[in-house]
């Protein structure tokens, strides 16, 4: 699934489970959609000069030496992480959904929408534009956008390790001391977890399920949430995952019921965008057999949590998801 794809996904998914909610949190994501724009550069940046770098795409892109204006859709993530704000901040349904997860950092930032129009960009009036991957500049938008702004292409993927990612951005705003830290942070706690993990549970078998109105998902044991539970933790996927992550290269992946019926999961964690009660959900016979299900081992989680998306901030939310409801810390 490629990242528009994703976002598309996303967006009918999130937008229907609002509706469904009677908009859960529009408080919250009015104010981010209401507000006036918020400096983009951290209190404790460093002084620069104007640089000029090679971008995923070969563009050789000048680089503001303080850029106080910067649009990152998607990419909030890292700019959280590395102290910045953005003046605007990624979202789909017309506003009404956003990276819940990071309003924290982000609420009161405007949203823009996440295909980036060229009228909502140039009304933001940035000094930098920083877009995730070759997906959002495809066509003659890579050129409308350099019209406004320097605009960065931080990845030519359509699945770009987060990792490099957060490097690549680090070094973009002359945060590369920042952005090594914290992956030293965040695999210091990958560490930490999963040596009390691999003690709890073993080879336990663990999934996260994202249901939905129309279809439930299980995420490519190599990407997104996948990438958490199985590489960093070290955690033991399904059968079905290991299977369909043979040939998937979406980050999730919709599975059909006869096959969720045999699934043999141990502990299973679902992020809710149904619209229903985990009591409900689990009512229907698809889940009967699973031993997660038998045995008091189900977690639930909404879609304001870090499971649908990546990065430091995200990944390091799931892990404490993990860590509460495995290990009850």
């Amino acid at each position: 699934m490629k990242k528009k794809h994703t976002y598309s996904l996303l967006g009918a998914v999130l937008g229907a489970a609002i509706a469904a909610s009677g908009c859960a949190s529009s408080t919250e994501q009015g104010a981010a959609g209401s507000s006036s724009p918020a400096p983009a550069a951290s209190e404790a940046a460093k002084p620069a000069a104007e640089r000029t770098m090679k971008d995923a795409l070969g563009h050789e892109v000048k680089i503001p030496a303080n850029p106080q204006r910067i649009i990152g859709s998607y990419l909030e993530d890292h700019l959280v992480t590395l102290g910045v704000k953005p003046v605007a901040q990624w979202s789909v349904s017309n506003g009404k959904s956003v990276q819940v997860y990071l309003q924290k950092e982000l609420n009161g930032i405007p949203t823009i929408p996440s295909d980036l129009p060229f009228e909502s960009v140039m009304s933001f009036t940035p000094d930098l534009i920083l877009v995730d991957s070759a997906e959002q500049v495809a066509g003659d938008k890579y050129a409308q956008y350099a019209k406004i702004a320097p605009t960065f292409t931080v990845g030519s993927g359509v699945n770009n390790d987060w990792r490099q990612e957060l490097l690549t951005v680090g070094e973009v705003l002359n945060k590369s001391a920042e952005a090594k830290k914290a992956l030293e942070n965040y695999d210091l706690k990958v560490k930490d977890a999963k040596e009390q993990l691999q003690k709890a549970i073993g080879t336990q078998s663990v999934a996260v399920l994202w249901v939905t109105a129309k279809a439930v998902y299980v995420p490519n044991e190599k990407l997104s949430s996948g990438d958490v539970l199985y590489r960093d933790l070290g955690l033991t996927p399904p059968d079905e995952i290991k299977e369909i992550s043979k040939t998937a290269t979406a980050n999730w992946n919709p599975i059909a019921t006869e096959k969720l019926a045999q699934m043999k999961i141990d502990h299973m964690f679902i992020v809710n965008s149904k619209g229903v009660t985990k009591e409900e959900l689990l009512k229907d016979p698809v889940y009967a057999g699973i031993p997660a299900v038998k045995n008091g081992h189900v977690y639930e989680y909404d879609q304001s949590a870090s499971w649908l998306y990546t990065g430091t901030i995200a990944n390091s939310q799931m892990i404490d998801n993990v860590m509460t409801s495995i290990l009850k810390k």
